[in-house]
């Protein structure tokens, strides 16, 4: 029974996996970018009303130097949008970028990301999850595996299997380390893939992304087993970028010739 359940959520998925992100990763899409943007523009209007905006004058100008240069190269469709650019006051060593048009960038991420373009590699993988659509991939997969699992439950009930509870938690454990997370770690290396070639069309030094997450390595990174996180190991990003840094070298050379690079300075 266990099994056929897993067959039905796996069908389940399949089916509905409709849509490739720009790898060619299959992906499943079941919200309209209407209605991502409408929850992307919520979602950030909360979050200036809890979290204190940075005021620093410089600080916003060369946050905003790096992330116009990175969207000056994204897609048609996104260089359309009038994104709006928010530095929070914030320990975090974070940023994020939203449906619709939403950037934030968190000033301890500055202590971190040493200079414009390791800013740059943070920034250009959070408008990565944007070109690739992973908040729509995300909130599809969770409304398809909720689904699944409920019909799965309603199949247990109506068979009468015993351990009934056991084996829904069990099956629930299968679909968050089965699915879940490893849709999450496929989105953050999607997204790094992404984001280094944002860095080296838009004149950002792409082996900077490196130096990036080694300092985030320094900086710790939890001691949480990479099967178990939603995010790669440092070392597993470092790697990864690494194999593909030739490509995005060859793009960073050609834009050097061809025009002037960013320079936006702190």
């Amino acid at each position: 029974m266990l099994k056929k359940l897993f067959i039905t959520a796996t069908c389940a998925l399949v089916i509905a996996a409709c849509a490739q992100s720009p790898t060619g990763r299959r992906q499943i899409m079941l919200f309209s970018d209407t209605e991502l943007s409408k929850m992307g523009a919520q979602t950030f209007d909360s979050m200036k009303e809890e979290t204190p905006i940075s005021k620093d004058a410089k600080t916003n100008s060369y946050v905003n130097c790096v992330t116009n240069n990175l969207l000056a190269v994204t897609p048609d469709n996104l260089k359309a949008q009038n994104w709006e650019i928010v530095v929070f006051e914030s320990d975090q060593v974070n940023a994020f970028a939203l449906p619709g048009g939403k950037i934030g960038v968190y000033t301890g991420l500055l202590k971190v990301a040493e200079n414009q373009d390791q800013l740059a590699a943070v920034v250009g993988h959070e408008i990565g999850h944007v070109i690739a659509g992973h908040s729509n991939e995300r909130l599809s997969t969770n409304q398809a595996l909720q689904t699944v699992l409920a019909l799965g439950d309603a199949g247990l009930k109506a068979y009468g299997v015993k351990y009934q509870q056991e084996l829904m938690t069990a099956f629930g454990l299968g679909a968050q380390y089965g699915v879940a997370l490893p849709f999450s770690r496929a989105h953050e290396s999607e997204s790094d893939i992404i984001g280094l070639d944002l860095m080296a069309k838009a004149g950002f030094e792409p082996r900077q992304a490196v130096n990036l997450w080694q300092n985030m390595a320094a900086a710790g990174s939890g001691g949480v087993p990479e099967f178990m996180s939603t995010h790669p190991l440092p070392e597993t990003r470092i790697k990864d970028l690494r194999a593909k840094m030739p490509e995005a070298m060859k793009t960073f050379n050609e834009r050097k010739t061809v025009s002037a690079l960013p320079k936006c300075s702190r």
